[in-house]
């Protein structure tokens, strides 16, 4: 092994570092192909103070290629902290996103991966499986990525993956009780995308993973 091999080795085994974190470092190392943050609904300062600190010290800048933003981030302060994140940014328009000139729905391509951003205040009704399919054809996307329920969801169906990173800050929302702070970050090579699904229970950051491969079109 290289040194710097026998290091990310030992790194990732070291038991005093959270696996949150392990895995964070992991995904931003260069051979993990393009990243994406995946956020929204953090409503500050109208429902929620600020993003809790174990999460917001995750959110290095200059580590990511994209921002995908579901709205609804509740200040302009925010959304200038999320530009300064990563080069590209694509932000759509929450209900509550009163101020902002963003689109209702956007189209990116990362990697060989086509993702659709949508808030979802306009899916009825909200969060609803068949709603989010119509709307993802509609859209001719391989991934679609909405928001407004505050609840984070990884959904693959069929041929096709269904992301909400939930709130950021853990905001209030009238369907959605005990709401936890979350965000998705996804790691993206070609047509194979990896999700990590950061979720805040108390003191401690929960990840996940999933792997999803798009069809070659």
């Amino acid at each position: 092994l290289s040194q710097r091999a026998a290091q990310r080795i030992a790194f990732l085994r070291d038991p005093s570092i959270p696996l949150s974190v392990r895995s964070l470092r992991t995904a931003m190392a260069k051979d993990f192909g393009e990243l994406a943050l995946v956020l929204g609904d953090a409503h500050v300062p109208g429902r929620a103070p600020k993003i809790p600190a174990k999460l917001k010290r995750m959110l290095v800048p200059n580590k990511m290629q994209h921002v995908l933003c579901t709205g609804n981030m509740g200040s302009r302060e925010l959304y200038d902290e999320l530009r300064a994140l990563a080069p590209t940014q694509h932000f759509v328009c929450g209900d509550d996103d009163d101020d902002a000139d963003f689109p209702e729905e956007t189209i990116t391509q990362i990697g060989d991966v086509k993702v659709g951003v949508v808030h979802g205040h306009d899916v009825q009704p909200w969060g609803d499986a068949k709603a989010l399919e119509a709307r993802r054809r509609r859209l001719d996307v391989d991934v679609l990525i909405s928001g407004h329920t505050h609840r984070a969801e990884v959904r693959e169906e069929g041929e096709y993956l269904y992301l909400n990173p939930g709130s950021v800050t853990g905001a209030y929302a009238p369907a959605t009780k005990d709401v936890v702070p979350s965000f998705i970050l996804l790691a993206v090579q070609g047509p194979k995308v990896v999700v990590y699904l950061y979720e805040l229970h108390g003191d401690s950051v929960d990840v996940s993973k999933s792997e999803f491969t798009a069809l070659s079109k």
